[in-house]
């Protein structure tokens, strides 16, 4: 395995120690020691959909159900797919059924607050995972840096338009949902490379949008809008991750200008490298969600068995004041020259990538 962008994500990752795994592989039901209270240790997580991208299905979850069996810890993950009733009800029915420790992944913040809160009155330990809830009450906050996952989603696009040689090139943002802190913070990053560019007049603020839901159906909408809006005349688009750029990247299909406009992602999905291998996408940021699961992974277990870990990062929550002890990780930029690196992290594989159409493509990027 290519050890690159494992050591840079890795580099953030701990001053969380590390856990001896029991090595019972006998899934959700493992597990019978003690968290010091009495109660048999138990982690709920829920994720949020698996609609505004394909990790958490994917990837996610696999990463957190192999590090709890390889803990011999009893646990249940769910999906809220995307209702916040379902996002509560879960909740409830998790604290239910014995969970000792509650890891969540907000649809905004309002609902993620309701549901740490009352785990906390119910004496339940809580984690913040990939989303900070504002106003909430985790004990932890696991994610990656978003503010720099935005600002390398901003350089890449200002290279691929260097690259293009564009003049005073129109910029179109779609920004992920306003409800999501990581978008925020993600748009945060990326205006903070592109305003001065702005503001000096080499580039063009075009339209700028966020999209409910970070729904890819209602991106491809807001992005035909835009078009019509301009005339036509957009030069560049921000798009905060792969989905949201691939329903970008339909809508200039339509116009015959895939290839010529650059376009920005994240998550470095398949849909989203392959785009690029095709020369559609510009760049993706990939993050290795297999360390942020870990590391996720390891403090609740540490939770759950009464043991409370020190990370050697905080997080200022912006409403409630406090400092939040965190896990943030490294991002790294992907473009065709370095795709082949993902590959070799073993996140997706060359057989799902490297598919008719994109076979030749693989083969010149090198990947093997």
């Amino acid at each position: 395995m290519r050890k690159g962008i494992l050591s840079i994500a890795a580099a953030s990752l701990l001053a969380v120690g590390s856990l001896a795994a029991c090595g019972d592989d006998s899934g959700s039901d493992s597990g019978t020691g003690n968290n010091g209270g009495g109660k048999t240790p138990k982690i709920g997580v829920i994720l949020p959909d698996s609609k505004s991208s394909v990790r958490w299905e994917t990837a996610d979850r696999k990463y957190l159900e192999e590090a709890f069996k390889a803990a011999g810890v009893q646990y249940d993950i769910q999906n809220a797919q995307g209702d916040k009733n379902t996002f509560q009800t879960l909740a409830d029915q998790m604290i239910t059924n014995g969970a000792t420790v509650l890891m969540i992944v907000n649809l905004d913040s309002g609902t993620g607050k309701a549901v740490l809160d009352k785990a906390k009155s119910q004496g339940v330990a809580t984690i913040d995972y990939d989303r900070l809830t504002l106003g909430g009450s985790a004990e932890y906050y696991v994610s990656f840096d978003n503010v720099a996952v935005g600002k390398l989603q901003g350089e890449g696009l200002v290279k691929c338009l260097t690259a293009a040689n564009a003049q005073k090139p129109v910029v179109a943002e779609l920004n992920g949902s306003q409800t999501d802190n990581n978008a925020t913070l993600f748009k945060e990053g990326y205006d903070s490379v592109l305003k001065p560019k702005y503001d000096a007049g080499e580039y063009v603020q075009g339209p700028d949008q966020w999209v409910p839901d970070w729904d890819n159906a209602q991106a491809g909408t807001i992005f035909e809008q835009m078009v019509t809006q301009t005339g036509g005349k957009i030069n560049g688009v921000l798009a905060a991750n792969d989905g949201l750029g691939n329903a970008v990247i339909s809508v200039l299909k339509k116009n015959k200008l895939n290839g010529k406009v650059p376009v920005t992602g994240q998550d470095a999905t398949v849909q989203g490298l392959q785009n690029i291998l095709a020369g559609d996408q510009c760049m993706t940021v990939y993050k290795a969600i297999k360390q942020e699961a870990d590391a996720a992974a390891e403090l609740a277990i540490g939770l759950a068995k009464g043991e409370k870990k020190t990370t050697s990062q905080t997080v200022k929550d912006p409403e409630g004041g406090r400092d939040v002890p965190s896990v943030l990780l490294t991002p790294v930029a992907i473009t065709k020259e370095n795709v082949k690196d993902v590959v070799a992290d073993g996140f997706v594989t060359k057989e799902e990538l490297c598919t008719g159409a994109y076979a030749a493509a693989c083969t010149q990027a090198g990947i093997s």
